[in-house]
């Protein structure tokens, strides 16, 4: 391996580049692309990305190093043949969530460039490290979630450093943001999308999620720790896509996950064609966890409505004696569960929607 320290161009963040075998380095050799580019003083309205220059029809399919790290995470970048915006699309945030994975995978040979106008940049496996360890929603390293450190610190844990990485890198140079997730290993999760309330992109956030083939979305409250809030609240609009369930993932369910992908596509124009746009129950999201570590036996299906005073499941230990009893607060719609016998003190339980 070899490493090369990168330097600082305005805005953009360059990298100290370990280059593993079959993996682009990005040398300012005599005579090359980026140092004619630096030479030209940076005018010719292109973006860069991972230290590519977003030059229309080109295609780049590389990794990316995590500086104190020895993570590397692979990255697409699908440069259209005419003008437009920069869409990222991100998934393996949580590395068991594999329809969106198999999503962004398919989309980045799908996509052609003859065919876009703007740049698709594609992060299809953003845990790298937790997927090849199967770690289900941490980072292996320090045993974080990833999505609930951002933005990030570039000194800090390898999830700290990891998020800060996808954050200047990746996030901060899109105008539009899909982030695909879907229900961990004991997780079932009816099909759902989010989008952050309160922030200046809002109302263009929210025509995103329009094109996408749920009946349900949350207008969010959350404004820390996620990829997608961050963007959000520095002005890209930006939704979380939810469908699949279990860490399985079916070829309905990756097919789902693209044509959404395709329709947001259209809507912003990258895409040339007329969008769909689909009907929404919006919700406000209230999660439940664990009381006690234990055994868990959920009473709803998810995608059920239930009302105030309905049992939603119970917790009891290892001889059959109940510790607690988890009741509907409110009136609602059961988004996801944890749907395994094992259950885990201050862990995931039970999550529901209630009509705004």
């Amino acid at each position: 391996m070899l490493a090369f320290e990168r330097i600082l161009l305005g805005k953009f963040l360059w990298r100290e580049a370990t280059v593993p075998e079959n993996t682009q380095s990005y040398f300012l050799e005599p005579g090359s692309e980026l140092k004619k580019f630096i030479k030209n003083g940076c005018n010719m309205g292109h973006k860069i990305v991972a230290g590519h220059i977003l030059e229309q029809g080109k295609i780049v399919k590389d990794h990316i190093h995590v500086k104190g790290t020895e993570i590397h995470i692979p990255h697409m970048l699908l440069c259209g043949k005419s003008h437009g915006p920069t869409v990222l699309i991100t998934a393996g945030i949580h590395n068991a969530e594999y329809v969106g994975i198999q999503a962004a995978i398919e989309l980045s040979n799908e996509l052609n460039v003859d065919d876009l106008h703007g740049n698709v940049v594609i992060v299809p496996l953003a845990n790298r490290s937790g997927f090849e360890n199967r770690t289900m929603s941490r980072v292996f390293e320090d045993g974080k979630n990833l999505n609930r450190v951002f933005p990030g610190d570039k000194e800090g844990s390898e999830s700290e450093r990891l998020a800060n990485l996808l954050y200047e890198v990746f996030i901060k140079e899109a105008d539009y943001y899909i982030d695909l997730h879907s229900g961990d290993g004991y997780e079932t999760l009816t099909p759902y999308a989010y989008y952050l309330g309160d922030t200046d992109v809002e109302e263009e956030s929210k025509k995103m999620i329009r094109c996408v083939d749920t009946k349900y979305c949350v207008r969010s409250k959350c404004k820390t720790g996620g990829a997608y809030n961050l963007a959000s609240l520095h002005g890209v609009p930006s939704i979380l896509m939810e469908r699949g369930q279990l860490s399985l993932f079916s070829r309905e369910e990756v097919e789902g996950d693209k044509a959404d992908v395709r329709n947001i596509l259209r809507y912003l124009g990258v895409l040339e064609g007329e969008h769909r746009e689909y009907d929404k129950i919006e919700l406000t999201e209230y999660n439940d966890t664990s009381p006690y570590t234990g055994c868990w036996y959920p009473e709803k299906k998810v995608g059920e409505t239930f009302v105030k005073g309905d049992k939603l499941g119970e917790i009891r230990d290892y001889f059959g004696n109940s510790l607690y009893i988890a009741n509907a607060s409110k009136d609602g719609v059961l988004l996801f569960q944890c749907s395994s016998l094992n259950i885990i003190e201050n862990g995931p339980m039970i999550s529901y929607g209630v009509p705004n």
